[in-house]
């Protein structure tokens, strides 16, 4: 299989649109259903099922999808950093990061600024409580986040490394002397309101119900992290965080209580995919490498 006729699978795998593929690859509707009918001949069965108003991936395809998917990216951003360095890339990338967590990235902006010594990167801060604000709005080339990041029009990075999830109370907090807590105890608490965050980021440290279904309340709503360090010091509500959260804020208004039972929070670079551009890919491909264990 050629790399065009992947490129044409796995665009057609994401939109299920064969006009909004041919679209997105400038390419003619009908040399995308040629490729895909070229495809299943080779492979012996249906990729997808195709009806006059839908199209879907067959259990073939989904699993073609997956085989080929992570490949396909590493080829392509190993491209892009090889042409990028051969250019002697140039320009600005704007990365978004929020608060500290910039530290756990060291390594990966290191390599970065080592292949690329010509690129001024740009540092703008996310807001927790509007995490894909700025990336949307085009602000943002790059973006630190936590996952899941589910939306559409929106790729995400392998994991780049994983965070204990802590309660961060105020000091008076009931909570505040114990040595752990866990998610069922979250119904006896009021966590901060976020202003504009996807339901399913929210709930890595935020929950809307315990696990045996007890609602967590809601405390005031907060636009900024000062704001939610100053709702949770003052004891109007908690609020779940990361582990290096403690580390950079030991206030002695505030507490962190580990959540004993709560998943690791997963962090990876999030971008705009209509918006992947050579210095964007080269960028992913620092983190990639930097997060490899050396051999």
């Amino acid at each position: 299989m050629e790399m065009r006729e992947i490129e044409i699978f796995l665009t057609l795998a994401e939109e299920l649109h064969f006009s909004r593929t041919a679209e997105r690859l400038r390419v003619s509707p009908a040399r995308v259903s040629q490729s895909i009918k070229k495809q299943e001949r080779r492979i012996g069965g249906a990729l997808f099922y195709r009806t006059t108003h839908t199209v879907r991936l067959s259990p073939l395809g989904e699993e073609l999808y997956h085989a080929l998917k992570g490949g396909y990216q590493q080829i392509m951003r190993g491209i892009a950093t090889a042409q990028a360095a051969a250019e002697g890339a140039s320009g600005t990338l704007t990365l978004g990061t929020l608060g500290p967590y910039s530290l756990q990235i060291k390594d990966t902006l290191d390599l970065f600024r080592s292949r690329h010594p010509d690129v001024r990167l740009q540092h703008r801060e996310i807001q927790p409580a509007s995490p894909l604000d700025l990336l949307t709005s085009g602000d943002l080339d790059v973006a630190h986040l936590w996952l899941p990041v589910d939306e559409p029009g929106l790729s995400v990075s392998p994991t780049a490394h994983t965070s204990a999830v802590l309660l961060m109370t105020s000091a008076a907090h009931p909570f505040a002397s114990r040595e752990s807590i866990c998610l069922e105890d979250l119904g006896d608490c009021t966590v901060v309101e976020g202003r504009s965050i996807p339901t399913a980021m929210e709930h890595v440290f935020n929950p809307r119900h315990t696990p045996s279904g007890r609602p967590v309340r809601r405390g005031p709503q907060v636009f900024t992290w000062q704001e939610t360090l100053s709702v949770v010091s003052s004891g109007q509500a908690a609020a779940g965080v990361t582990a290096e959260v403690a580390e950079f804020y030991t206030w002695p208004s505030l507490a962190f209580v580990p959540i004993r039972d709560a998943p690791p929070c997963r962090w990876a670079f999030v971008w705009r995919t209509a918006c992947e551009g050579p210095l964007v890919r080269a960028f992913v491909g620092a983190s990639v490498d930097a997060d490899r264990p050396v051999a």
